[in-house]
């Protein structure tokens, strides 16, 4: 059947409105908020509004906050919003009250239950146990206490890796800065040890230490001075190409030399470990397992490289908490990148 030219001009138009509704705004797909545009809409909203973001068990991203209003712009970022009690504020004085200085102790905040969670080792018993049992008690449930396996450590010993004087530890990133290249590890180990080799005989030289802090932080950086050392941005088989901060319920992949590659999720941030040996802020806190001589490896998700292994409690065999540098830190510091 042939079409009048009418008819012809009608269905043209038709299909214009056609295409026109497929191409929508109201059509569009929703807008999804990242983990990263959520920390940065919590920081927005301030520490009287929010108690920070994770990631649950569905894969969604949630930000705390504390009101209505705040609510409203976290669904209208397209995130889930939940309204919780205490704000980052209010968790930061509990999180100070709780904190008494104890060794074999280590603190941070747990978005998801909106707690300041209060971990403790095998050493602390006695009055000092009963004295952080107290305190939490105190705190009306903005705190909660947890066991930790065995006794907070820094992961360091002697063995196979990276080796320096008498130690082994292992190396976290390949950075560098224009044409030089260097690694970083844990502050706990450069600290303790200047030069360091590829072989526990110490006849194949890497590079020498030309920064370290520890403790309050826990990261140093080597510079190669083997030539013959080929370098390259992968851990293992997986190439790192960004750096990124960790976000809660994130799931992450450590390496090191005594255990090898094992994964978890980050549980908490800007956790304060009180080891024997010092004391460290800032850390991010995970169930992933390490063992001694895995200290200074890396922490990853995908290709973005996270954290640097600082140290823990527990073993890969029954497993443990493991705390991390976090490596934009160290990155910043020394003004190196990944690549």
């Amino acid at each position: 059947m042939r079409l009048t030219r009418r008819a012809m001009m009608s269905a043209a138009a038709a299909t214009m409105m056609l295409g026109a509704v497929a191409v929508s705004p109201a059509q569009a797909a929703p807008q999804i908020l990242t983990a990263e545009r959520a920390a940065t809409l919590a920081a927005s909203l301030g520490a009287d509004r929010t108690a920070g973001s994770f990631v649950d068990a569905a894969g969604r991203t949630v930000v705390t906050v504390t009101d209505a209003r705040a609510a409203a712009s976290v669904r209208a970022a397209g995130g889930v919003a939940r309204v919780v009690e205490r704000s980052a504020r209010a968790l930061e004085r509990a999180q100070s009250q709780v904190d008494l200085g104890v060794t074999g102790t280590a603190l941070y905040v747990d978005p998801a239950t909106n707690q300041v969670v209060v971990g403790v080792d095998s050493t602390v018993t006695g009055a000092k146990l009963t004295r952080v049992k107290a305190a939490v008690a105190a705190s009306g449930g903005a705190a909660r206490l947890t066991e930790l396996g065995g006794t907070l450590s820094t992961r360091i010993s002697g063995g196979d890796a990276i080796y320096g004087g008498g130690y082994r530890c292992s190396l976290g990133f390949n950075v560098r800065k224009g044409s030089e290249y260097f690694f970083l590890t844990a502050g706990h180990c450069t600290d303790a040890v200047s030069a360091w080799y590829a072989n526990s005989a110490q006849s194949t030289k890497l590079g020498d230490r030309t920064g370290t802090s520890f403790p309050g932080n826990d990261y140093g950086i080597v510079r190669y001075t083997n030539t013959s050392i080929a370098i390259d941005g992968s851990v293992g088989s997986q190439d790192i190409t960004s750096a990124g901060n960790a976000v809660v319920g994130q799931s992450v992949t450590r390496r090191g030399s005594t255990t090898g590659t094992h994964s978890g999720t980050v549980t908490g941030l800007n956790a304060t470990v009180r080891y024997a040996e010092g004391t460290v802020r800032g850390m991010i806190a995970t169930n992933v397992c390490a063992e001694p001589g895995d200290s200074g490896g890396p922490l990853y998700s995908g290709s973005t490289a996270l954290g640097l292994t600082s140290g823990g409690s527990g073993n890969c065999r029954t497993g443990g908490t493991t705390f991390f540098q976090p490596v934009t830190e160290a990155l910043s510091k020394y003004g190196v990148a990944v690549f």
